[in-house]
């Protein structure tokens, strides 16, 4: 088992990593995050007997949030240099690896937390305990990870526009239902499941799973430009003066912080409007 401050790895097999994510109190994503993230990713293109990945949180009430506003004025360090926008780079070639990657929700899992879901091959949920939410928009600014584009090919126009456009928080089973995640399980059944299916692919030959893998992703992955257009529109707006007096406000509620206004999220941040 290897761990680092956020990320714990813990090898179950040589094909089959089980990948934890600990940011307390409620699972933010920042600076830190971003560089754990691309320095896994090294690891994972970097093993040549690795296949699957799981990856869970170790908080039952939110899986990953969303970003620490606290902290978006931070340069971010990156272990070596990288062409694009350091998130940009890790889903993206997360999302082409030839290892599959699978995410196992319970708990809140909003914004940046939901376009790294997205960015993953697979997604199973917890059926009581999940919530998904693209929470953007309520704040002034439009998501810059990968949701409009994946959302967009997972769940069509329509319902991509009434995840982003609304900003609120859903369930496991609409989620399943919008295309969002592959299934919602009941909660006692949902590692069981994950496992069983990480432990099946684990043990299916490499290059066919390569293969596979590269010629589905030939239908429906996002091109760059399209990720780097919405990150753009992303800062864009995440620098203009009237999100700033939306985050604040949000902020001073409690946004970014353990409470009912995080807990709710999907509600309470249309109290900033």
């Amino acid at each position: 088992m290897n761990t680092n401050t956020q990320l714990t790895v813990n090898r179950k097999t040589p094909a089959y990593w089980r990948i934890t994510f600990h940011n307390p109190p409620i699972n933010l994503v920042d600076p830190d995050t971003v560089y754990e993230l691309l320095d896994l990713m090294d690891q994972i293109e970097n093993d040549p007997e690795l296949k699957v990945i799981v990856f869970d949180s170790a908080d039952p009430d939110f899986f990953i949030s969303h970003y620490d506003m606290t902290r978006a004025g931070e340069k971010q360090k990156t272990p070596k240099d990288i062409e694009l926008p350091p998130l940009i780079d890790f889903t993206t070639r997360l999302s082409k690896s030839s290892v599959v990657s699978i995410v196992e929700i319970r708990g809140r899992i909003r914004g940046v937390g939901s376009e790294f879901a997205l960015a993953c091959d697979m997604r199973f949920a917890s059926l009581e305990k999940a919530v998904f939410g693209q929470p953007e928009l309520a704040v002034g600014i439009v998501p810059g990870t990968g949701a409009i584009e994946r959302l967009s090919r997972l769940s069509g126009r329509a319902r991509a526009l009434e995840i982003i456009l609304s900003a609120g928080d859903y369930d496991a089973l609409t989620a399943e239902r919008y295309g969002w995640i592959n299934r919602a399980i009941t909660d006692v059944e949902l590692e069981e499941f994950v496992e069983n299916l990480a432990l099946r692919i684990s043990a299916i030959d490499r290059q066919v799973l390569s293969d596979a893998k590269h010629l589905i992703n030939r239908i429906g992955l996002p091109e760059t430009s399209e990720l780097q257009e919405s990150r753009s529109a992303f800062i864009s707006r995440a620098m203009s003066p009237g999100t700033q007096e939306k985050v604040s406000k949000a902020m001073a509620l409690g946004f970014g912080r353990q409470g009912d206004f995080e807990l709710n999220l999907g509600q309470r941040l249309m109290d900033v409007n």
